[in-house]
This record gives structure tokens, sequence and C-alpha cells, in this order.
């Protein structure tokens, strides 16, 4: 039986104890073991000991040097999947930059805040994780992020959305990853930015890719 941590926490505006709920469901439902943590002392060598599965939920937050290099290591040297969404994994532990390399992105603006309705636009039609799956509208926050060029990139959304001004705007058009996938060493990494609430996952759309992101992140998907 495949294993899942879950470790939830971290800023609280997202929901992470709700969004945890929800993707340990999933977990359950296709066979794993979950456990769900609520304390970053998870992300030691103890506490990811037979683990095939990371789901970080932390936004924000600060790693110690022992976390960090625990964490990298289980995805790179051992193949653990990582992966997660939004803020708790792309807008963490701002200082560790190692764990940005791993995950392939990091938050920086969000214009319009929560209030913003934008299409996320499946790019890669041929991905097992998007395959079948549509362009589908979400009302959220709409992440801008710093993205590393090599990673595959599954879906993306339209900057700038009309009606939401900011600094980028001058910049003109712009496509935004917003799903994505990379290696790590031996790991799979998959990243979404939606679920800044947990309500966007009541979205058919939404709740299909994270479904089987978690899946193909853990071997059990193929590409």
């Amino acid at each position: 039986m495949p294993t899942a941590l879950i470790v939830q926490g971290g800023w609280q505006g997202h929901q992470p104890a709700e969004v945890a709920e929800i993707f340990a469901r999933i977990l359950r439902t296709e066979g794993f073991a979950v456990r769900v943590a609520d304390t970053l002392e998870a992300y030691s060598e103890a506490g990811l000991a037979g683990v095939d599965l990371i789901v970080p939920l932390w936004t924000m937050g600060k790693l110690s040097k022992e976390q960090g290099a625990a964490l990298c290591a289980a995805v790179r040297e051992r193949g653990v999947g990582l992966a997660g969404c939004h803020g708790g994994m792309c807008d963490a532990f701002r200082e560790h930059t190692e764990y940005q390399f791993m995950t392939g992105g990091q938050w920086v603006a969000h214009p319009g805040e929560d209030r913003v309705t934008y299409t996320v636009r499946v790019r890669d039609l041929e991905h097992v994780i998007t395959r079948g799956i549509e362009d589908f509208e979400v009302t959220s926050e709409q992440y801008y992020l710093h993205v590393d060029p090599a990673v595959r990139v599954l879906a993306s959304t339209h900057f700038p959305t009309p009606g939401v001004e900011g600094p980028h705007v001058v910049n003109g058009s712009v496509e935004m990853p917003q799903v994505w996938t990379k290696g790590y060493g031996k790991g799979r990494v998959f990243y979404c930015a939606l679920g800044h609430q947990a309500s966007v996952f009541e979205i058919k759309e939404a709740r299909e890719l994270m479904r089987r992101e978690l899946l193909w992140a853990a071997g059990i998907l193929g590409t």
C-alpha cells in the first residue's frame, strides 16, 4: 500500500486543514495510507521514512536546515513524489532557494486579490494528468509566478485579465503557467496554482486535476 504524508499549516487564510481533508479523502479512496501532520517536524529523516508521496500544504513558514535537507533529499535521492497546490507549495519557505528549485516556481503576486474570474487553459492535451480535461473558469486568486523554464507546462492562464489593474499591465500579454510537472533528481514534482480556498476543488476539473496529480507524482499514473 503506498503511503502519503500531507503536511498542513502555516498561514490559515488558505484553509490548509480543509484542503488537507479533501486530498486525504481522495488518496484514501485511491488506496493510500495517509498521514496528516500539522508540524514541520514531519520533514525530518525519520518523519519521511517509508513515504511514497509528500503533499505540502504550508504557506510561508521557515524550514530548519535539517528539515529542508531531508525534504529535498527524499525527492531527489529516494524518488519520493511531491505534489501540491497554490501557496501551500509555491508560496512556502521563501528563504529556501533549494526548495524553490525543487518545486519549479514561486508566487510573487495576485493582482485583483481573490475576486478575479479567469480561464485555466489546458495546453498539454497529451499528458495523462490533463488528457480529456477542457478549459475551465475560476473565480479566485490568479497567481503570477516566477517559473523555472525547465517545467512541463500543462495549463496556463492569461495576464493581464481585463479590468484588473497592476504594474504588470504595461508589459503586455503573457501566458502564465498554472499547472506543471518537472523532475527533481529521481522524484516527480507536480504543482497546481489553484487552491486559494478549499471550495475551488468543488470545480470538477480542478478536483480531477488534483486527483491525477497525486497519483502521477506517486508514480501510479504514467505520462
